[in-house]
């Protein structure tokens, strides 16, 4: 790419993914940052600085987590609960975001439960900005997988202003914060102060800092850092979009999306779309179905992305019958390719259930339970037909915790809690 400064896309945003309307009495969380499967970001090897972050590691800041919101399943079953020992690193590969969280916290506060404790999560040094902003990304990452993002914006609101002077390299200016946190920040910082605008003012001033980022890269002919930055402007494009909505400015949000023009296709840097379908998923919120669909028509998305728009559509619209024939193909043409989309699986069960196939339903969110799909929405939807189907469901609830606890843990998250459940 030759270094064109008129290749900046337009700003463009988070947006919470679309879930089955059966599903619909949980608070979005800004879990989807993470994208379920990532892990917080890799240690950094920046230098120590002379900047001093001691007054975010006091214990005061930080919430106790209690085991007590953990099914017993769970809890009981120690060849699945990790050693104290066990690195952070190898927490997260494992899928256990609440001991990764702990051990963040025991670093950053320098309280370690023992000797070996100590000695896998070494107490942070306050001038060490890379590692304290490292355990602070992974806390506060962890607590939205856990659906504990309540309690994470109350910890993120100890970050303060993060264009303050003080998270500012002294001598070349640049932002010592990662990215990641940083947007994160944003995200649960708004939901910490109670003030949604806040969100919105601070993604258009991580937007003026990717444009000149852009253009920096642009001279230097850095394509890789150039495509970087072009990604994290398109995403907070969407992000402004997903805070106009949680404003109830549902016109301003409609209004901020037209304006993100197409040049260039910029919703498929990355090679996979996934702006273009997170674009479209806003619109289909917005309930504009043709908008929706333009966004992953004539190649500004995948094949698969675009089936899936017209399938939402359906069930956006209340054809349910057409929208199950689409979500059917699509799973089937997925199997033949050795893909079980959780996602999926989970609209065609919504459909079945509104088609007055609760029994096929039923069977449907099991056989994704049994291929290990845990996620929080599908087993929501599974309890909720247990409540629907009979009077006794307390036991299927605990019967499923148990066949949940008793597979292998996995870098989507392995332990849940009993709102997982309905319990």
């Amino acid at each position: 790419m030759a270094h064109e400064d008129r290749s900046v896309p337009n700003v463009i945003s988070p947006i919470m993914s679309q879930t089955a309307r059966f599903s619909n009495s949980q608070q979005a969380s800004p879990r989807t940052s993470l994208s379920m499967a990532r892990s917080p970001a890799p240690p950094s090897t920046a230098p120590i600085t002379s900047a001093d972050f001691s007054f975010l590691l006091r214990p005061e800041i930080y919430h106790q987590l209690s085991p007590l919101s953990v099914p017993g399943a769970f809890r009981n079953n120690p060849s699945r609960q990790p050693e104290p020992e066990t690195p952070i690193a190898e927490l997260l590969r494992r899928g256990h975001f609440r001991a990764a969280a702990i051990a963040a916290v025991q670093a950053l506060t320098s309280s370690p439960v023992s000797a070996v404790a100590a000695a896998a999560h070494p107490p942070v040094d306050p001038a060490d900005h890379a590692r304290v902003f490292e355990l602070l990304y992974v806390r506060l990452a962890c607590l939205c997988l856990m659906d504990a993002a309540p309690l994470a914006a109350q910890e993120s609101k100890a970050l303060e202003d993060l264009n303050a002077a003080c998270y500012l390299d002294a001598l070349t200016g640049a932002h010592l914060v990662p990215w990641a946190l940083r947007v994160l920040g944003v995200r649960l910082q708004a939901i910490g102060f109670g003030d949604p605008r806040r969100a919105v003012m601070s993604y258009y001033d991580m937007a003026r800092e990717a444009r000149a980022e852009v253009l920096r890269a642009g001279r230097a002919h850095d394509h890789s850092a150039a495509e970087l930055w072009k990604l994290r402007l398109a995403d907070l494009g969407v992000k402004v979009a997903g805070a106009l909505v949680e404003m109830d400015d549902l016109a301003g949000a409609a209004e901020h999306l037209a304006t993100l023009g197409d040049g260039n296709q910029p919703f498929k840097v990355g090679g996979d779309g996934r702006l273009a379908m997170s674009r479209a998923l806003l619109w289909l919120h917005l309930g504009d179905v043709e908008a929706a669909l333009c966004c992953v028509r004539d190649g500004k998305g995948s094949e698969t992305g675009e089936q899936i728009v017209n399938a939402l559509a359906d069930m956006a619209d209340g054809e349910y019958e057409a929208a199950l024939e689409k979500w059917m193909t699509l799973r089937d043409a997925m199997n033949e390719n050795g893909i079980h989309d959780e996602m999926v699986g989970v609209n065609l069960a919504v459909c079945l259930l509104y088609t007055g196939k609760m029994t096929e339903a039923r069977d449907s969110l099991e056989d994704l339970v049994d291929a290990g799909q845990t996620s929080h929405t599908l087993l929501f939807n599974l309890t909720t037909m247990y409540e629907l189907c009979t009077d006794r469901h307390k036991n299927l609830k605990v019967k499923l915790a148990e066949r949940v606890a008793s597979q292998q843990p996995t870098p989507h998250g392995w332990e849940k809690t009993n709102a997982d459940f309905k319990l």
